[in-house]
Formats: structure tokens, sequence, C-alpha cells
């Protein structure tokens, strides 16, 4: 499924990255077994939204990041960044990207660090210091500002890690897993540091397969399963639509139920009827005995619910027949 099925493509003025039918076949062991690692990818993000790429593990969203970094080249497709083709030297300059496992210069200090990576995105000397200070104390680690980073642990890195990103200001943030290593409190604030990202005009990008990080930050978001995009919009498009039951708590003397209707451990009167249940003709039921409805909830799908239902169409059209 592409970004095409579920909305009008976007002027390209509000396309900060593009990935077009993004394919790579690996070829690995001795007799150069092809595995096909990504399998004809296409997207959007666009100025200004938080986009969560999620997937399991081993789905193509790292081998995906990296063909549109630059940093492997595609077997088919192409991707652009911020209008320009992936590896220009422009395009990297208005880019911050957090790799899935970066690599630190472990005796260096953050400052120092920082001052490296901002040399690198070509940040003035006098501005690297004051930079440097104003995203260490943004990624709180002004504890450890002295501190080299072999005696950083996992989560501190990965603060740092999302602060080199940061560095040469971009409009652009592209973050490959950027909660793993957190604590929860570590993963609340970068989460809150994601949404300040946005509220100050930047675009972000980030993979992940923990879903509760994409239902609090995400505008839009993309699922990925064994390499295959298997769906693509809003959040509030994919997750509004289907009714999976209706919960409802009735007080009643016994009456006959719907098929397919569970007892819940409300209570007698807490049950969950199917959907395409008649909840209605049942409420009716209910009050034509003399009986009285106490609540009605729809449960419709969550993105967990969402994400094994995709991941379960692939295990099927996996299975031999």
């Amino acid at each position: 499924m592409t970004d095409g099925a579920t909305a009008a493509t976007p002027p390209d003025g509000d396309v900060v990255l593009r990935a077009e039918d993004l394919a790579k076949t690996f070829r690995l062991g001795f007799f150069r077994r092809r595995v096909e690692a990504v399998r004809g990818i296409s997207f959007t993000v666009r100025r200004g939204e938080i986009f969560g790429f999620l997937g399991p593990n081993g789905a193509g969203k790292t081998t995906t990041l990296k063909m549109m970094m630059g940093l492997i080249f595609p077997s088919r497709g192409r991707a652009e960044v911020l209008g320009l083709p992936v590896g220009s030297r422009t395009a990297k300059r208005r880019l911050g990207y957090l790799p899935e496992t970066p690599y630190f210069y472990e005796y260096l200090t953050p400052e120092e660090f920082l001052d490296f990576a901002g040399a690198l995105s070509d940040v003035p000397n006098p501005e690297r210091r004051h930079r440097a200070d104003r995203l260490i104390a943004r990624v709180g680690l002004e504890h450890a500002r002295g501190r080299p980073l072999r005696k950083f642990s996992k989560g501190m890195l990965q603060r740092i890690g999302i602060a080199q990103a940061l560095m040469g200001d971009p409009e652009l943030v592209v973050l490959d897993e950027p909660m793993t290593g957190l604590d929860p409190i570590g993963r609340k604030e970068i989460r809150d540091l994601i949404l300040e990202l946005r509220a100050e005009g930047k675009t972000v990008f980030f993979s992940t397969h923990i879903l509760p990080d994409v239902e609090t930050t995400c505008d839009r978001v993309a699922i990925v399963v064994a390499g295959r995009l298997r769906n693509v919009g809003p959040l509030s498009t994919l997750l509004s639509a289907r009714l999976l039951a209706t919960e409802v708590v009735v007080r009643a003397s016994p009456l006959p139920l719907p098929e397919g209707t569970r007892r819940l451990s409300g209570g007698d009167g807490a049950l969950e009827l199917p959907a395409g249940a008649d909840v209605d003709g049942f409420l009716r039921a209910v009050l034509e005995r003399g009986g009285s409805v106490v609540s009605v909830t729809p449960r419709r799908e969550s993105l967990e619910d969402l994400f094994v239902r995709e991941a379960g169409k692939h295990d099927r059209e996996a299975a031999p027949a």
C-alpha cells in the first residue's frame, strides 16, 4: 500500500522526504542466497509533521532508512531528501540523523563530542559551544557534561546521540529507534522533545517498534512488515473506522444474547457484543423488560490491534498452501 492510497499527493514544496519503490536485495552466505530486505516501499513525509515508521524487529526499517540517508544503495527505486538527491551535501546540511547503532568516540566528553559534530555540520566555531550547552541541557545531561562517553549508560549515549542530530539546527530530524535503552522517564522526555521539535517547525521521522511512543507523538505512521509497506496514513484515519466490539453494562433479567457475546469481569451485566451485532435491538429488549442501560462503549481498533492484524496478514500470506 502506498501513500497515494490514503490521501492526495501533497505539493512538492510540502514534501521533505520521499521514497519511490525502494527495494534492497542482499546476497548472503557461500551460495550467495538472495534475501529481499525491502520490497518496493513508497511514501512521503510532509513538512512539519512527526512521522512514525513502525514495524517489528527485522522488518526492514533500518535498511530503508540507510537507503534514504545515502548510506547504502537501493537495488531499485529512488529517494529524495528536502527535494534533493540522497547524498547531496546541501541536503545533508539540512538534516540531522541518529542511526540505530551509533558510534561514539568514547574518550570525548559531551561538550567535545558535540563540538566535533558541529564542526562536521559547518556550524561556526563561536556558535558551537553555545549550541552544545543548550543541547546538553535539553537532553538532560548537564550532570554528566564533563564525563567521558565511555562512562555513559546506554540511555545516556542515546540522549547524546539525539543531541548530535540536532547540532546543525536541521529542518529534518531522522531518528532510528530513538527510544532504545531509555527508561520510562527517559522515553517520556524524548517524546516531549520530539513534540517540541515539531512546535519549532521541524519535521521528525523516526522508526520504532514501541507502539505507545507512536500513539502519543505521531501525526502519520507507516507500518512495514517483512520489507513491505502494509499501511500508511494519519493515525486518526487508520484507527477510527474499524469497530471491534461494543461493551455494554445493563441491569436486566436474563434475556437472549446476540451470538458471539462475551461476559466481562465487571459484573453480571457487563457484556461485550461483537462487531455486527444488533446493539440497538439488544438495548431495546433490555428496556422493554424493565431493565436499565448503565453504559455503552464502542471499542475501536487500537494501534496494537492494527499492528497485529497487519503482521498476521503477512504470516497467512507466507504460510505454505
